[in-house]
């Protein structure tokens, strides 16, 4: 037996790997000493035999396999002529370094090797994955290969997974994690509304965390198995798989199968967790961040004009738009072929001359006299059966020969996994983006893809591939009725997310901190929407709705001709803030701030000396004083000049104690603001404050 560590700053990974025989996971913590004797470390964790167990009891480890007695579910699955075929695969050799790990796996019976790749990436957080090579085989089928299993510590005794449906994403449950496990596979075609894709583990005797991922933009199969079966040591196994609700896939002579990445990270909290995914996406995920622009203000087209478009009225909106401060205008549906409502046209990506009898360069250029840039709405990967392109290819959409097509939203979706379609779709993007000054696209995706056939998230990230590498710098955005898809691997590729179709305020406060958990303010889009809302109903006052939306990447999605004079005032006034905070929005470490009120929420920025808080209250307070807000991430040391940013919250002004003090500002020291706080008027319903802080000495 041998015994590898991989190091990160501050986490240390213990693989025991043995020539011929199993490899598995000896520790996942805190950073250990050099020189610390690692063959100790695995005998201080290691378990005698008991009863009922074969007489050498099966390791599911970093590769579970039935064979040995091992309960849960294989990490290969294969078939031949419909028998399933049990593997062996035992280590033949590996290959390490400082922070990577892969180890080479046989068969003795088959064909076929797999390696199994570790590495400790930006902030600690971990990368593993799978590769599979048949080097002759035949007639093999693959039903299933996960990613590397991470065998979980038993420290980790709660889970929280995430549920939700359209315009109500990501409702975090929290539970025991019981014998019985978890297991959750999704069958339409991308990740859903559900959040299936993330799951977050707690160590309740230390408040750390563990979390993971599965960066695929398909559909995933999640699942936590404990062995109580008497037959291994119990621990429990995380394995998360591209999901194939398809069938079998074909696995040739020659082929090679690579998983998606699964994504770990360990933390100390839920702040730390997830400071960690922000520093990594932006290390090593997100696309071309050095050329990045500041994260400009949007307009979109939709909630002020819906389908209604003229050229003159997207005009006045632009214009409208620019006296706030907006510097991106968005056009929304409605722009293309016979699209006058969501029954027609998908796939017919040829500007309208109903709608622009010049096309779209009038429109462009007064945009770009207005000082902002231009984007456009699009949904490629679906077709209406009323469109010209279904029209010439029937053939293109998902479907199974003789049988009905069933629609959802009146409209199909394309087999994205057939050339012909992409290159298809690649010419009229092409085309658009050549022929128009265009920076960005909304990139929607508001089917479920039925009936299922593989291939389909791997054809989306090949055209966003090759379009990316003809337009280096549009960016894009990926929508899928919110939150329907949202991954690590489409943020490989895309520079921002739409995280749910709803725009309510209250409601946003619980989204966006739940999407903030594994997702950098910066690519999460937030706008300040219309009141009454259009899904929720609810009226909400202007002050609150902008406050909200300035954590994240800032945007209206509302007609501002349909607002008071004070409205647009104080619209205008956040939109100013926000340009002037945007830096450290979406540069430094989000902070999850607790209060005792539930109906209090309360998130922080720091950067570079300075800190912007929000906290904002959705309920009428049991209480008229309610307790300090406490600050996080302050030097204790340091001493900080505080205010409260203007306009203040209508409701709650009149209860502010020393409206003076606040205004010329405290200078308070970080170990004062963290220990006890600011005592703030949360005593109102949609009452929102914000705190700036700028370190003096």
């Amino acid at each position: 037996m041998e015994f590898l560590r991989l190091d990160g700053a501050a986490l240390t990974l213990v693989f025991a790997l043995e020539a011929g025989g199993t490899a598995d996971l000896a520790y996942c913590g805190a950073r250990l000493p050099e020189g610390e004797d690692l063959a100790m470390l695995a005998a201080a964790s290691a378990r005698g035999r008991h009863e009922s167990q074969p007489d050498v009891p099966p390791v599911p480890g970093l590769l579970p396999e039935r064979k040995g007695g091992w309960s849960g579910t294989p990490a290969v699955v294969l078939r031949r002529d419909g028998q399933s075929i049990e593997t062996d695969f035992r280590a033949r050799d590996w290959q390490a370094t400082r922070d990577n790990l892969v180890v080479n796996f046989t068969d003795g019976a088959l064909a076929l090797t797999l390696s199994l790749a570790w590495r400790i990436a930006a902030a600690d957080v971990i990368e593993a994955y799978a590769v599979l090579v048949n080097h002759g085989e035949p007639d093999l089928k693959l039903e299933r290969l996960a990613a590397p299993a991470l065998p979980l510590p038993r420290r980790f005794t709660d889970l929280t997974t995430f549920a939700g449906r359209w315009a109500g994403e990501m409702r975090e449950h929290r539970r025991a994690l019981a014998p019985d496990g978890f297991v959750r596979t999704s069958a339409i075609g991308k990740p859903g509304f559900a959040g299936g894709n993330w799951l977050v583990l707690h160590d309740e005797a230390s408040g750390a965390v563990l979390a993971a991922h599965l960066a695929s933009s398909g559909d995933c199969d999640t699942r936590i198995e404990c062995d109580m079966q008497g037959s291994a040591d119990g621990r429990a196994v995380l394995q998360m798989a591209a999901a194939q609700p398809h069938g079998l896939a074909g696995f040739p002579v020659g082929a090679a199968v690579q998983t998606p990445r699964a994504v770990f990270a360990l933390a100390p909290d839920r702040s730390a967790l997830g400071q960690a995914f922000h520093t990594y996406l932006r290390a090593d995920v997100l696309p071309q961040r050095a050329s990045w622009s500041p994260r400009k203000v949007h307009l979109n087209s939709w909630e002020a004009l819906g389908f209604d478009l003229t050229q003159d009225a997207l005009i006045r909106l632009a214009e409208d738009a620019a006296s706030l401060g907006i510097e991106r205008f968005v056009l929304d549906d409605g722009w293309f072929g016979g699209r006058r409502d969501d029954r027609t046209s998908l796939g017919d990506w040829f500007v309208s001359p109903d709608v622009f009898p010049s096309g779209l360069a009038p429109l462009i250029a007064r945009v770009h006299q207005l000082g902002m840039d231009f984007g456009l709405w699009v949904e490629p990967e679906m077709v209406s059966p009323d469109s010209d392109l279904y029209r010439a290819h029937p053939d293109w959409c998902l479907h199974t020969p003789g049988r009905e097509r069933p629609t959802m939203r009146g409209q199909l979706a394309l087999d994205m996994a057939r050339p012909e379609v992409r290159d298809h779709l690649f010419g009229r993007l092409d085309a658009l983006l050549r022929e128009n000054a265009i920076a960005y696209l909304k990139w929607d995706h508001n089917r479920d893809l039925f009936p299922s056939a593989p291939g389909q998230a791997q054809g989306f990230h090949a055209l966003l591939d090759r379009l990316r590498a003809a337009h280096p710098d549009v960016e894009i955005e990926s929508c899928s009725s919110g939150g329907g898809r949202i991954d690590f691997g489409v943020l490989g590729r895309c520079t921002r997310v739409w995280p749910s179709d709803n725009n309510d305020a209250i409601e946003r406060l619980r989204i966006i901190p739940a999407w903030s958990q594994f997702l950098p303010l910066e690519v999460v889009g937030s706008h300040v929407g219309p009141s009454p809302n259009p899904i929720t109903r609810r009226r909400l006052a202007m002050d609150f709705r902008a406050k909200v939306a300035l954590f994240g990447h800032m945007g209206v999605e509302a007609d501002p001709a349909r607002m008071s004079d004070k409205e647009r005032e104080t619209l205008a006034a956040h939109i100013a803030f926000y340009k002037a905070w945007r830096g450290v929005l979406h540069g430094g470490q989000l902070h999850r701030l607790a209060h005792p009120d539930p109906a209090v929420t309360a998130m922080m920025v720091t950067h570079e000396g300075k800190a912007l808080a929000l906290a904002a209250q959705t309920a009428f307070s049991p209480v008229f004083d309610a307790a300090p807000l406490r600050l996080a991430g302050l030097e204790a040391a340091a001493r900080y000049r505080v205010t409260l940013p203007e306009p203040w919250p209508p409701k709650a002004r009149d209860y502010l104690g020393k409206p003076d003090a606040w205004r010329e500002g405290l200078t308070l020291s970080g170990a004062a603001l963290m220990a006890d706080g600011l005592a703030l008027p949360l005593t109102h319903p949609e009452t929102a404050w914000l705190i700036a802080l700028e370190k003096i000495a």
